[in-house]
């Protein structure tokens, strides 16, 4: 989601109050607040087994999230919905390009796992590639947000109603892992397998560089053209952004706009100490930790490297410096410490907000800790096992834990969001076993557009 802008007008912007009428964010322009009626309170029964051993700790963890995807998929389209919740200004048809990316690579940890089988896999993101296929796109590129019963665009704000290229990068981050993992020759595969390769194929990447400038640029309109003008720069959950644009068939960019547009932004070099950890990138603090996720559900930061930095490196720095500001708790909030950490963007008591050390409102979101499982499994299982053992009375539920919590305002959120929920089972999985690293890495194309890009990884082909 759009999350970046909302992190960088969280220092100017003050959040609506819980009653205010807003719109859900994913994360765009402003500090966007919703109302919420949750589908599953926190606290609402659902039965928890306990004395689990580690592993099955985290199964039981995967596959309830999961299911958010799964037994909540839109019933049309298949995609994954916005979230769990109804705000007052759209209804139960909004559903989510990027949050489906992150979706799918849930139905093949779940396929892989042996909670569905792979022919139900197959069959559910066939029907959702069938959706996309007639769905609304801009020179290739989806919108953030679609009507999932009809395909139609629905707006997110009053111009962006047209193409979305992070959103889109977030989509075909999952469909070029469900390319990679469906290979047998079977209707269903092959059928599902082709038309993802010619939807990949049609993404005019370099059409977002308006008129070949060595930049990307977030959004296109037929309505409004470029005026959005909001340029794609890092450091932020973007990076995969311009690798998989880098990486297309046939409208590829070049290295310039990567090394002119990404890598020039006002907070892509860091390289200051926080809490005795040097931070290569990025915001003071690290900013919100779904900068060190959602680009690397797919993306392997195992020796992946490039001029710029050591991306576990980076990401394992910026987790420990999230962490560590929690211990810290200068604040003062009720809870924080070595069991509860994690600041990310989610919803709050007081609306949506992209908590991060410097946007500190004394709320946990779940997803942080347990998404950075790769970076940190120590301690993101520590922060688990707290989460589940001694606060699961309150924050577990029918789609696994809420969106995120605050001790310190006795306050659990009554929702779950598809962007929070994804990550959680594809980076649980990728510290078990690598199965979306290896199926995204291994893509001929993603290998292409990182060599391109100057990169080194363990996945390159020498």
């Amino acid at each position: 989601m759009k999350l970046f802008f909302l992190f960088l007008l969280s220092f100017v912007l003050l959040l609506p109050e819980p009653g205010q009428a807003q719109r859900k964010p994913a994360a765009k322009k402003a500090a966007l607040a919703t109302a919420a009626v949750g589908i599953t309170p926190a606290g609402s029964g659902v039965k928890r087994p306990r004395n689990l051993t580690d592993e099955q700790l985290l199964d039981l963890v995967q596959r309830q999230t999961f299911r958010y995807f799964w037994d909540f998929g839109h019933p049309v389209s298949g995609m994954a919905r916005e979230r769990s919740n109804v705000s007052f200004d759209y209804g139960d048809e909004v559903v989510t390009t990027g949050g489906t990316g992150f979706g799918l690579m849930a139905i093949i940890v779940a396929a892989e796992r042996g909670w569905i089988t792979r022919e139900q896999a197959a069959e559910r993101t066939l029907k959702i590639v069938n959706f996309l296929w007639k769905a609304d796109m801009y020179h290739g590129v989806f919108p953030h947000w679609l009507n999932g019963a009809t395909g139609k665009t629905i707006r997110f704000s009053p111009k962006d109603d047209g193409g979305d290229l992070v959103e889109t990068s977030f989509l075909f981050e999952g469909l070029i892992c469900a390319r990679q993992y469906y290979t047998r020759d079977t209707p269903a595969e092959s059928a599902l397998r082709n038309k993802i390769l010619w939807m990949w194929e049609g993404v005019e990447w370099n059409w977002h560089q308006q008129g070949g400038q060595n930049v990307l640029y977030w959004h296109w309109s037929p309505n409004n053209g470029w005026s959005m003008n909001h340029q794609i720069h890092g450091w932020n959950e973007c990076l995969v952004t311009y690798v998989m644009a880098a990486s297309s068939p046939k409208y590829a960019i070049d290295k310039a706009v990567y090394d002119q547009g990404w890598a020039t932004g006002n907070y892509f070099k860091n390289g200051k100490e926080f809490y005795k950890t040097k931070l290569p990138l990025g915001f003071d603090y690290g900013g919100p930790l779904f900068f060190s996720h959602y680009s690397f559900l797919g993306l392997d930061p195992r020796g992946l490297k490039d001029q710029y930095a050591d991306y576990f490196a980076q990401n394992k720095a910026h987790t420990l410096i999230n962490r560590a500001y929690c211990i810290d708790n200068p604040k003062h909030y009720k809870g924080y410490g070595a069991d509860t950490w994690g600041l990310t963007a989610s919803d709050s008591y007081k609306g949506y907000a992209a908590h991060s050390p410097t946007e500190d409102l004394g709320v946990i979101s779940p997803t942080a800790a347990l998404s950075a499982m790769p970076y940190a499994p120590e301690f993101s299982m520590q922060a688990l096992k707290h989460f589940y053992n001694d606060l699961g009375d309150n924050i577990w539920g029918e789609y696994g834990f809420v969106d995120a919590f605050s001790e310190e305002h006795n306050w659990q959120a009554k929702s779950y969001l598809a962007i929070d929920q994804g990550p959680i089972v594809a980076m649980i999985e990728n510290h078990r076993t690598g199965l979306l690293w290896k199926l995204f890495m291994s893509s001929p194309d993603v290998q292409r557009g990182l060599t391109k890009l100057g990169f080194e990884s363990p996945h390159l082909k020498k």
